[in-house]
């Protein structure tokens, strides 16, 4: 994985006068319910079930959980209590992961979904994901649901002390991550690991981001290569840079709040090629963007309700992250 703060090349151009102009739309959509549970993903990981209506085994120790979360035949796994990793466990297809209570979840390490299909990974408290271990790697994957975790490390490291928190890679395809919380780290959330895997990874890494909270995350949120996101209605606070579209990528970029950040969109940074934005209805706070490129991605094509930036903090900080389906 790429790592680290971004170095910043010399900007290329200022905002162009058609994404300032998008910047400033709104979008007329009612809000969704403050802390809403959704039982199926919205955005490009819907039809994700998970181990849908498998009877639930609940584990306590690693090496269950291994046990547990192995081979494909439909699963739910429910982790009870706090358990510590070196590196990663691997999931496997039809799978849904569920944390118990509001304290349960991983330490240490991640999980990886390494060529796997229908996973959904719920409730989890994942922290401090030493390096080179990802706090959620999402490899040569598709079909998932990152929904309502608590993700987290520190900054009183070095800045490669931790790996990122989650990163969707090697063509990685109709992912949902959504209601989680981001806080404390370095290197948010990378999708498309490199500048040099446009081969595989250019019409895939398909990925929604909705009702996010990112807190003290220095940058990546999201960086995007060759694919196509959709970040609608988070709340981001704390940031150096936020979005980042690179290589290409498309992104669209709704209805955000953005607070103590000062660029909460590039298209211009540490790749030789520009990536696409459109931005609407977003509260930017004061930051700056810095859109060379306005995209062509401006309607998802999936339905999904966007509530307006003006009462994303109230539900974000509400409904995000652990303890809240």
């Amino acid at each position: 994985m790429r790592t680290g703060p971004p170095h910043l090349h010399a900007r290329r151009s200022a905002p162009v006068a058609a994404a300032a102009a998008l910047a400033t739309a709104a979008v007329l959509a009612l809000p969704q319910s403050a802390g809403a549970a959704d039982s199926a993903p919205i955005g490009f990981g819907a039809g994700t079930t998970g181990g849908g209506s498998a009877t639930a085994v609940t584990v306590s120790t690693l090496d269950a959980f291994k046990t547990a979360v192995t081979g494909s035949a439909a699963k739910v796994v429910k982790v009870n209590g706090l358990i510590s990793l070196s590196g990663q466990v691997d999931i496997g297809s039809n799978t849904t992961v569920l944390g118990v209570g509001s304290a349960s979840g991983f330490t240490g390490g991640g999980l990886r979904l390494k060529k796997a299909t229908n996973v959904v990974i719920r409730n989890l408290n994942i922290s401090k994901p030493l390096k080179p271990a990802d706090g959620i790697e999402v490899q040569a994957s598709t079909k998932v649901w990152i929904d309502h975790n608590s993700f987290s490390a520190d900054r009183d490291h070095d800045k490669d002390y931790y790996d990122g928190l989650l990163d969707i890679n090697h063509a990685s395809d109709h992912v949902t991550v959504s209601w989680n919380t981001f806080k404390d780290h370095y290197k948010g959330s990378l999708v498309g690991h490199s500048d040099n895997n446009s081969s595989e990874d250019t019409g895939h890494l398909r990925v929604t981001y909705h009702h996010n909270l990112f807190s003290n995350v220095y940058s990546r949120i999201p960086s995007l290569r060759f694919g196509t996101g959709h970040f609608y209605d988070n709340y981001v606070v704390g940031a150096e840079t936020a979005v980042h579209s690179r290589m290409g990528a498309q992104m669209l970029v709704e209805n955000n709040v953005f607070r103590s950040t000062p660029v909460a969109v590039t298209t211009n940074r540490d790749s030789d090629v520009d990536g696409y934005a459109n931005l609407t209805g977003n509260d930017l706070g004061g930051a700056t963007t810095e859109v060379s490129q306005v995209g062509t991605f401006t309607k998802p094509p999936y339905s999904y309700t966007a509530e307006p930036a003006s009462s994303v903090v109230a539900s974000v900080t509400s409904g995000a992250g652990v303890g809240k389906l």
